[in-house]
């Protein structure tokens, strides 16, 4: 590919105002060439796709269950639900082995989830139960799973960007070609921690993954009106010496793809990536917001490309049994349905639980 029809490709990828096909950056090749849409011999193959329709699928009946719960005035505080953003998710973590790091959002359910941590224990955490993640202490806003490698939710707008360079910084020190994977929103870019952050990375060739997940508002604020450039990570990626990476952040193949490349690099000690992934939630900022102000017709629009419906179609195409598609939908609610009814069952954690966990060492003890 020639300077030309790099920039021509690039320009394409500055409309993403509204739905379209996707287009990738000049140096990732995920989506560079069309690829044959086969089960059997392509590059991620049948298990991996029925694994990445469940992941899809519990991700969107879980959220939807916790709107529920919400509505049952079981869920203690707000939540930020990531319906219709689905894909971000599910494509980065089946591109991640079990001990990689993740670091996300206070909308950070699907991110949880999509590690492993269970449907249970996420459901608990937001009702505030004994068998939440973290025993009913964090909420919704601070789901964390060490185990599952869900390294924490963190609710001030880019704090978590250089935590997670230290989380990167420590595998390459010991040596473990482990990767951090770290997730924020489009508003995050204009934060100065995202900035540090990117440069620090970039000068120590830290292993670490950047993803901002540009659903095109920072809470209530369209990002286009109060960003300098069209796309607010991409095209600030070169002034850290890093690709400029744009993929549809509604395909999970095309998202699983780009995270493994970028992974792939990391490991080995090619350094830190910024890929801007462009998605849409299907709700407002919080349970608080009705979102009335996203124009008419722009969200009947993203309907039309939600990620589940693309991917059940995609493998429909691929020959995928209708009967297999519906046996996996049909166990995935079963499952949400008996981890919604373990949460409700489960009691609220003990007062003794408050003097617990303050410190690394489990206990409440001053130390200086």
């Amino acid at each position: 590919m020639n300077l030309r029809e790099r920039r021509k490709r690039r320009d394409a990828a500055s409309a993403y105002s509204t739905p379209q096909e996707a287009t990738e950056n000049d140096s990732m090749t995920a989506l560079d060439q069309p690829r044959p849409l086969s089960a059997a011999d392509d590059d991620i193959g049948r298990e991996k796709r029925l694994r990445m329709f469940r992941l899809l699928l519990e991700l969107r009946l879980t959220e939807k269950r916790a709107y529920d719960l919400f509505l049952q005035n079981l869920v203690k505080g707000t939540s930020h639900l990531s319906l219709g953003q689905e894909a971000v998710a599910a494509g980065f973590a089946l591109g991640m082995r079990r001990d990689d790091y993740t670091f996300c959002t206070y909308r950070g359910h699907a991110h949880t989830l999509a590690r492993g941590a269970p449907m249970s224990g996420v459901l608990g955490e937001l009702m505030g139960r004994e068998c939440g993640v973290t025993a009913g202490k964090g909420g919704s806003m601070h789901l964390t799973s060490v185990e599952h490698g869900a390294m924490g939710s963190y609710a001030i707008v880019g704090a978590h960007l250089p935590v997670a360079c230290g989380a990167a910084w420590s595998a390459q020190y010991r040596g473990t070609d482990q990767v951090t994977a770290c997730f924020f929103g489009d508003g995050t870019t204009n934060i100065g921690a995202f900035h540090e952050a990117l440069n620090f990375a970039a000068v120590w060739k830290l292993p670490v993954v950047f993803v901002c997940e540009n659903n095109l508002y920072m809470e209530y604020t369209p990002i286009g009106t109060v960003t300098a450039v069209e796309h607010p990570a991409a095209d600030r990626a070169a002034a850290y010496g890093l690709a400029r990476t744009i993929v549809d952040g509604n395909d999970a193949d095309a998202v699983f793809r780009t995270a493994s490349a970028a992974f792939a690099r990391a490991r080995a000690g090619q350094g830190p990536a910024l890929i801007e992934a462009m998605t849409y939630r299907h709700s407002g900022h919080s349970r608080a917001d009705p979102a009335q102000y996203r124009p008419k017709g722009e969200l009947d629009e993203w309907l039309k490309r939600d990620p589940i419906k693309i991917y059940r179609e995609r493998l429909v195409s691929l020959g995928f049994p209708e009967v297999d598609l519906g046996a996996i939908e049909a166990d995935t609610e079963r499952r949400v349905n008996e981890a919604t009814e373990a949460a409700k069952a489960s009691p609220p954690p003990p007062l003794t639980l408050i003097e617990k966990d303050l410190w690394a060492d489990g206990g409440v003890a001053w130390r200086n």
